[in-house]
């Protein structure tokens, strides 16, 4: 039988396809899909046969899902338009830069070589440092390099290796021979974006995926997982990812891999460091971590020795690593092979310390420190490119790194020749090459687009395995010498064609290899308190929620007993900071308002959701892809103006819909997470806040004089009218509402019910003490349980439930000293990121 692919490769396939019919190569410039003279590339055919097949609606249709794939994964990428930045789509170019087998190999032979050279330099650097010695490097070049971190000299990592994950930027030649564009080691981002790239073609191009015989990364990834476990030298010990943090463009890069990978996701702050090695800090105590894949730039990572003004890093860590307590992939000053110095005397030392040429060249580079390499570039500076020799902006070209010569005026031209004649040992000249071109999706059509191909390496014992695949930055602008996602490029999937049939390789161990556990996996003190704020955050913003939808039926009522109310449940809103103060007597319209759409107030439901959204991003890892999009959700909804002209309609319809994702949001939480420790922390969080909401509601509308409706307004705040009116059959009267509202332990919003729920919670957490004493926190919510559990209604008063809401307060206090700060082992003792472009 003949395959799909079969039949693309022999059938005609004409340059006037629709598909391809105004594709028109740059001249001089390679291009991945047609040469020269205008004809496809064999190994393109297959796949611009089939996608033609499609015709351009299935095509749309096809794309448009690998983009509701990344979507719905909750994909996307920072990108800095202020000190925050902003979180932006993931920005997928929709047509896969496909490999020939015959290309890939001898690539593939060129990386690895590449990794053992740069391998043995950092070796040198941080070692004898021979290289500098013999003058085969000079020493400006590295002590020059803000990378060269001089105390790890002679710091020889635990595992020998300094590099464990290396990543290389390359392009094509005009010749279509393959060049290194640059080296990446500090911290090599994309591998899990290449992922989320892959999985996303293939959902919207399933036949032509498989069809074509396309390499899978899972193997890769497999080998990486298992070398760093190996780097595990204790049972007891944890592999972990050390993030920036949230606020990093790569974030859920991080995020991924740690789950991809099955590691811990951690901060510096999350780890501390003792005489005898690193340490998590969790509920449980400290826990060791003796290996860290490192995703913080290696200046960051301690802030004693390195980086003083660095708050992302761990205290002590360089001293862990000297005295081999720690393994850190890749080894801090790794980064400094990244330098463009360093690529212009990579050629000249393979030879010496390989033992032949490079195979896989990189761009023509000089550096200009050398006086007659200096003297002969600036006698020819229209014909290159001038770049940053180590990192930052370029002096005479604001914003820039790299600038071509010829496109100076000639005041940045004069100052550019000035800078490099007074030091030009903080410059590289590089030829002024003209990115390779690929086919990119463009208005209905297929055009040529210049891209970057980065591909990844990692360690196999002493060997190493490349990827067989990449993450490519495809320009939006025909021009382009340098792409970066945070200006607009693109990125696409890079696809490896096999030779022969493809072995489906996961991740998951085999079904008789599965050990059976259920126990809890390690939970970061850090992890935890986020949790417990998502909890409380999104908590009281239902509470404000309900008071402002309190606040607008009453103020649709046309009778004005309502009035009475409508005052307390404004004076509720001013002390919780969710109203301004100086409008006592406005409008119930504008009190409502300004609790829905006010930034500025603390207590207003905006800020409330904002607080509840920032501390749900430290923990994305944790929280199901629907539960953080009920979460994104509920704060794209809550910051979008109402406008000046907002009715009650219109802010009521607003509150519901928001109440509507709260419910989505805690129904997630109560049966879509697995109800460990973390759960347990976020569940703490809404009972507690959730009792002193209740706490008030009743101190607010149950006592003091007793307006009509006010124990009315009191069941609507707690959601117990139903119960309420099938119970009694009745006008709300006092006692029978307070317990329904406090002391009924069936009630899922009485107080005695929260009571209950976090008095479970409690008895199931890592204990403070050795011995069976109850903790304060277990001792205080066991009184208060006693305390409900043996009242009447009739002896319960404002004062009672005053000190119910500060029990509640106190509580919460407890369990964050408990378990959100450090609490060390019982066993202890005195012991315990680059851009993608």
């Amino acid at each position: 039988m003949v395959t799909p692919r079969e039949t693309a490769v022999t059938a005609d396939f004409p340059a006037g396809t629709p598909l391809i019919a105004n594709y028109r190569p740059l001249p001089g410039v390679f291009d991945e899909m047609m040469d020269g003279a205008g004809r496809v590339r064999a190994h393109w055919r297959p796949f611009l046969g089939m996608l033609a097949a499609l015709g351009p609606d299935e095509i749309e249709r096809r794309f448009a899902a690998a983009d509701r794939h990344l979507r719905d994964s909750g994909v996307f990428y920072r990108v800095y338009e202020d000190k925050a930045g902003v979180e932006r789509a993931w920005p997928l170019s929709h047509v896969p830069l496909v490999i020939d087998p015959d290309g890939w190999r001898s690539l593939k032979a060129g990386l690895v070589e590449r990794a053992e050279l740069l391998e043995t330099v950092l070796a040198d650097t941080y070692g004898p440092a021979n290289l500098v010695r013999e003058g085969r490097l000079p020493a400006a070049v590295i002590a020059g390099n803000p990378e060269y971190l001089r105390p790890l000299v002679g710091a020889a990592p635990a595992s020998s290796k300094y590099l464990q994950f290396y990543a290389a930027d390359v392009g094509r030649a005009p010749d279509g021979s393959w060049w290194v564009l640059s080296d990446r080691a500090q911290a090599p981002s994309g591998a899990g974006f290449a992922i989320e790239n892959r999985l996303a073609l293939a959902s919207g191009l399933p036949d032509i995926y498989r069809a074509l015989r396309v390499e899978r990364l899972a193997s890769f990834f497999q080998t990486f997982q298992a070398d760093l476990a190996a780097l595990n030298r204790r049972d007891d010990s944890r592999v972990c990812l050390l993030t920036p943090g949230p606020l990093n463009e790569n974030y859920f890069e991080h995020a991924y891999l740690a789950r991809y990978l099955g590691l811990l996701l951690v901060q510096g702050e999350d780890l501390t460091v003792r005489p005898d090695g690193v340490f998590i800090r969790t509920v449980s105590g400290l826990k060791r971590a003796d290996v860290l894949l490192r995703r913080l730039d290696a200046d960051f990572c301690d802030p004693l020795e390195l980086n003083a003004r660095s708050q992302l890093g761990v205290p002590g860590l360089v001293q862990a690593v000297r005295e081999g307590h720690v393994t850190i992939a890749n080894a801090l000053g790794a980064g400094i092979i990244e330098a463009r110095a360093i690529l212009s005397f990579l050629p000249a030392l393979a030879p010496s310390l390989i033992g032949r040429k490079l195979a896989l060249p990189n761009l023509a580079t000089w550096w200009l420190g050398d006086r007659d390499v200096r003297a002969d570039i600036l006698g020819r500076l229209d014909k290159v490119v001038i770049a940053s020799a180590f990192q930052g902006e370029l002096p005479f070209a604001p914003g820039a790194s790299q600038v071509l010569g010829a496109n100076l005026q000639p005041a940045n031209r004069m100052l550019m020749s000035d800078a490099i004649t007074r030091r030009g040992i903080d410059f590289v000249a590089q030829e002024a090459a003209t990115l390779s071109t690929m086919p990119a999706w463009h208005n209905g059509r297929l055009e040529p687009r210049p891209f970057i191909l980065r591909l990844f390496l990692a360690r196999s014992g002493d060997g190493w395995t490349v990827m067989p695949g990449g993450f490519v930055r495809v320009a939006d602008d025909i021009d382009t010498r340098a792409i970066s996602l945070q200006q607009g490029g693109r990125t696409a999937d890079a696809w490896i064609l096999a030779e022969g049939p493809v072995s489906d390789t996961t991740l998951l161990p085999r079904p008789e290899r599965i050990v059976i556990h259920r126990a809890s996996s390690t939970l970061p003190s850090r992890t935890a308190d986020n949790l417990f704020w998502v909890g409380r955050y999104v908590e009281r913003a239902e509470a404000t929620l309900r008071v402002v939808r309190a606040l607008i039926n009453r103020a649709m009522e046309s009778d004005d007993t309502a009035q009475p109310d409508i005052e307390k449940l404004g004076e509720l809103l001013r002390v919780w900071e969710a109203v301004p103060t100086d409008l006592p007597n406005a409008k119930p319209a504008l009190l409502a308002a300004a609790a829905l759409q006010r930034t500025d107030l603390a207590g207003a439901v905006p800020s409330l959701v904002a607080g509840a959204r920032a501390a749900a991003s430290v923990i994305r890892d944790r929280l199901s892809p629907d539960g953080w999009r009920a979460v994104t959700d509920l704060y794209d909804m809550t910051h979008v103006p109402l406008g000046p002209n907002a009715d009650e309609s219109v802010l009521i319809e607003r509150v519901q819909a928001a109440l509507r994702i709260v419910a989505s949001f805690s129904g997630l939480a109560q049966e879509n997470m697995s109800q460990i420790t973390g759960w347990r922390f976020l569940e703490l969080g809404r009972r507690i806040e959730r009792s002193i909401a209740t706490c008030r509601f009743i101190r607010q509308f149950a006592y003091g004089p007793l307006a009509e409706g006010g124990l009315d307004t009191l069941l609507e705040l707690c959601d117990s009218q139903i119960t309420y009116r099938a119970r009694y059959v009745m006008i709300a009267a006092r006692a029978p509402v307070i317990d329904l509202v406090a002391l009924d332990p069936e009630n899922p919003r009485s107080l005695a019910y929260q009571v209950g729920r976090i008095e479970t919670h409690l008895a199931t957490l890592p204990k403070e003490n050795a011995d069976s004493r109850l903790s304060p926190a277990e001792q205080i919510v066991i009184a208060l349980a006693t305390t409900l559990r043996t009242s009447e209604p009739s002896t319960l008063t404002n004062e009672s439930f005053a000190q119910a809401s500060q029990a509640m307060m106190s509580l919460a206090n407890h369990i964050a000293a408990a378990y959100f700060t450090l609490r060390e082992r019982m066993d202890a003792g005195t012991a315990g990121t680059e851009e993608l472009g």
